[in-house]
């Protein structure tokens, strides 16, 4: 196995394009216990460490432009306010230990649906910068999960960062897994409300073959809500968002759960993260309950 460590954005590009069955590594929460499980043994490991690029967050244009580098440590210390679902998310990642070295970049280029940072992308319309000798491009996270495990990332690209949109009302996570930490979710759910566009979005995790959002309770919460004054909403309305949610996954059962169980479970949090969500406004807080 060749190992590259290149220490430019544009010496990675070219390793990437010169070893395509290559594997990129940053953090290697997940590429190590591959490798170590000997569940794959790539050509060529690109080590992208030093390439500073990558390390860096900052605003640009009204975006919060996060290199797909950072750890999910800096996500919660510094972007708690700009990305409040996503640093909520980042908090419930595994241990102090892995939350230093894994990053959002790598979440997406595994692709794993039960991946912590995948719903808050979903909820708040990320955009994803993918790079090659060839150019940039950005993605609508949206559009980025294709089918288990495949992406819209094509072999002679990187994820170079994550575009986040300002946040401009309440966003939240909620995570269920078998213990309180340490754990791979049974399913989680994002919710993020656009107080200037007066637009919902949702993200669904570990229940399908891909995130997941609900683009049926997005329409039923915007036309609902109540924008001008956040009032409370009627208990049918927060029980018909829930079983939206819950209808829109595809989940299976496995190990940690049942399909039955994801679905009660997305309800339960689509709820309890809808009426976080009213307090929030009502307090006009953009930040995580």
């Amino acid at each position: 196995m060749e190992f590259l460590r290149p220490s430019t954005l544009v010496e990675a590009l070219e390793a990437r394009s010169a070893h395509p069955d290559g594997v990129p590594i940053m953090g290697g929460t997940d590429v190590m216990v591959e490798l170590n499980f000997d569940k794959r043994r790539p050509s060529a490991l690109i080590d992208l460490t030093r390439v500073p690029e990558l390390t860096e967050w900052g605003v640009d244009d009204g975006w919060t432009r996060l290199g797909a580098g950072v750890p999910y440590t800096r996500i919660i210390e510094h972007l708690s306010g700009r990305a409040p679902a996503l640093a909520k998310a980042s908090r419930s990642v595994a241990s102090p230990q892995i939350r230093n070295r894994g990053t959002v970049g790598g979440n997406l280029g595994g692709a794993s649906p039960a991946g912590e940072s995948h719903p808050p992308l979903l909820a708040t319309d990320a955009e994803i910068e993918l790079a090659s000798v060839r150019g940039t491009r950005r993605v609508r996270a949206r559009d980025f999960y294709l089918s288990l495990r495949t992406t819209a990332l094509r072999e002679d690209e990187l994820i170079t960062a994550v575009l986040l949109p300002e946040a401009t009302g309440p966003q939240q996570f909620a995570k269920i897994g078998t213990r309180n930490a340490m754990v791979i979710a049974v399913t989680s759910f994002s919710l993020a409300l656009d107080t200037d566009k007066r637009a919902v979005g949702t993200g669904i995790g570990s229940a399908g073959p891909t995130p997941l959002r609900s683009e049926a309770a997005e329409e039923f919460l915007a036309n609902e809500f109540d924008w001008e004054d956040g009032r409370p909403l009627a208990e049918s309305v927060v029980r018909r968002f829930g079983d939206l949610v819950a209808a829109a996954a595809r989940p299976i059962d496995d190990q940690r759960g049942t399909a039955e169980y994801r679905k009660h479970a997305l309800s339960v949090m689509a709820r309890r993260a809808l009426s976080w969500s009213v307090t929030d406004y009502r307090k006009g807080s953009t930040r995580c309950a």
